[in-house]
Formats: C-alpha cells, structure tokens, sequence
C-alpha cells in the first residue's frame, strides 16, 4: 500500500511543478508562496479545528487525530522550517530555469536520503532495488548534462544553486519525516506545518513591504496558485500516510516520488514548448527504468 501512495504522491508532485511554473510568471516568489501556504492551511482547516476542539466532525481513525502536545509542535515546527526553506529555495529555481532542468536536479534527492537512511534508519536495499537506484542515478548525470547544450552552467549558475539548496534541504525533510512519522500523526502535521509555514510567510510578506516596497512584490492572479495548494496537498497526503506504515522505507517512497520529473517534463514539452527534448526524452528512460526496477524490488 505505501509504495502505490508513494507513485500517486509522485503524479501528483509532477503537476504541482507544472502549477508552480505558470504560476511565478510574472508573479514575485513571495507572493505566491504566502498563497500557497494561506490556501492549503484553509484546505486543512476544518481537519485542524475539529480535532482540537473535539468537535467531531470527522472520523478520527481516518480524516481527525487528537490533540497534540508541546514537544509535537515544536518538531511540527522545526519541519515548517525546513520546509519552508527548500520551497524559498525551489521556487526562486523554478522561476528562471526549465521544467525540464529543475526535475533532474530535484531527482538528486533520493541519493542523499539514500545516504542519511544508512546512516540514522539501517535501511538496506536488495539488489534489484539497488539497480533501480542505479539507473535512476544514471539519468540524472545524463540530464544534468543535456543541460550545458542550453547554455545553462551547472557550476556558476545561481538558479541551479537555487535548485541544489532546496534538494539537500528536501532530503532533510525526508530523513526528519520518517523520525517525526513514527510518533506523530500524519495529517496532523500536514494540517499544522501549512498553519505554520502561513504565518512565517505573511510575517516575510510584511518585512518585505516595509523594506522593499510594493513593488518588490507585484503579482496577479492566476488560478494556478491555488492548484499549487491543492495539488501539493494532495501528495504529502499520499506521502505522510505512505511513510506512516510500519514497513515503508523512506529510501524507496523518496525515489519513487522523484518520478515526478516524468510528468513535469511531458508538461514542459507540450505547455512551456521547451528546447533539447530529444536527447532529454532519451534519458528519461532510465528513470522510467528505475521506477519499475524499485516497484519490482518491494514487492
């Protein structure tokens, strides 16, 4: 069941990419993620008042959770933090560089939870799992180097920096999730770090205006800000659930859900009519490859 969370979560991420993209056209980072954080804490709302006031509404063994201490929300907190730093990060990437670059760069992701699950978790793949890692590691040199044909240096670049600081801060993120998974409740984190994360924004919306002005912080709307709430919403409901499960392994679902790079490039390609597309689709491949060889091995 968490593996097939995990690939749904993935689908869904691929989208919220796409979303993000259209809506930072021409629209300033901090804008759109106060409003993404402002819209997924309305979303989770009902779910947060319910539970904290006792009020029923929901069922608890599915959509509700109990209330939680202190200590819970400070680690709640912590990860709103972290969070919130690879999305600053992310964005600013997203903004100026293509879909089809900031997917393989975020694919980088996996490899350095990898990492951090052999060291703090003694997660350990089987062989075909550790042929999926393989390929998918393959693709993701391949692409990155389908990237200098654009004229993009993957070295002196401060939008691939962008997009290689909110990688290692993702990976953070995964390795902190699957500590805090095991004792909290999924959806009420999910319902309390957007709460959090809005109130760190709004808090940057006003040092920015009182320092910048107006006009570093123009924008209009575009309805793909809300489906970036929706959407985002949507996979880390799939992910915290799936990481939630007593077998998961956040070596696999981190793999898994960077196949999200699929569906984020088919969009590049057809919406945002990006360049280099053969040899970029030829790479792809290789993590298609390596999605099937992870599924195979977990079964």
């Amino acid at each position: 069941m968490w593996l097939s969370l995990a690939f749904l979560s993935a689908a869904l991420l691929g989208f919220y990419d796409v979303a993000k993209k259209q809506a930072l056209k021409d629209n300033a980072v901090p804008v759109v993620l106060f409003l993404n954080t402002l819209f997924s804490t309305l979303l989770f709302s009902p779910l947060l008042i319910s539970s904290e006031l006792g009020l029923g509404w929901f069922d608890t063994s599915l959509w509700g959770f109990e209330p939680i201490d202190f200590a819970a929300h400070c680690k709640i907190a912590l990860k709103s933090v972290i969070v919130l730093s690879s999305w600053v990060f992310g964005y600013i990437g997203i903004k100026h560089l293509p879909l089809t670059i900031v997917g393989p760069i975020n694919a980088t992701r996996p490899v350095l939870v990898l990492l951090g699950a052999f060291i703090l978790f003694g997660e350990r793949l089987n062989l075909v799992q550790w042929a999926g890692v393989g390929l998918s590691l393959m693709s993701i040199f391949l692409l990155s180097r389908a990237g200098r044909k654009e004229g993009i240096n993957f070295v002196n670049n401060r939008w691939i920096m962008c997009v290689a600081a909110a990688a290692v801060l993702g990976a953070a993120s995964g390795l902190y999730d699957r500590h805090i998974m095991r004792e909290l409740e999924p959806l009420a984190v999910q319902s309390w770090y957007n709460l959090y994360q809005a109130v760190m924004m709004g808090i940057t919306l006003v040092v920015i205006l009182l320092c910048a002005g107006k006009e570093s912080l123009r924008w209009h709307w575009s309805w793909a800000i809300p489906m970036i709430s929706i959407l985002l919403s949507a996979a880390d409901m799939a992910y915290f659930v799936a990481l939630s499960e007593g077998d998961a392994m956040i070596s696999v679902v981190s793999m898994v859900r960077r196949g999200s790079v699929v569906v984020s490039f088919a969009c590049g390609a057809m919406l945002f009519r990006e360049k280099n597309l053969r040899a970029k689709a030829v790479d792809l491949v290789f993590i298609l490859m390596g999605m099937v060889l992870l599924w195979l091995g977990s079964r």
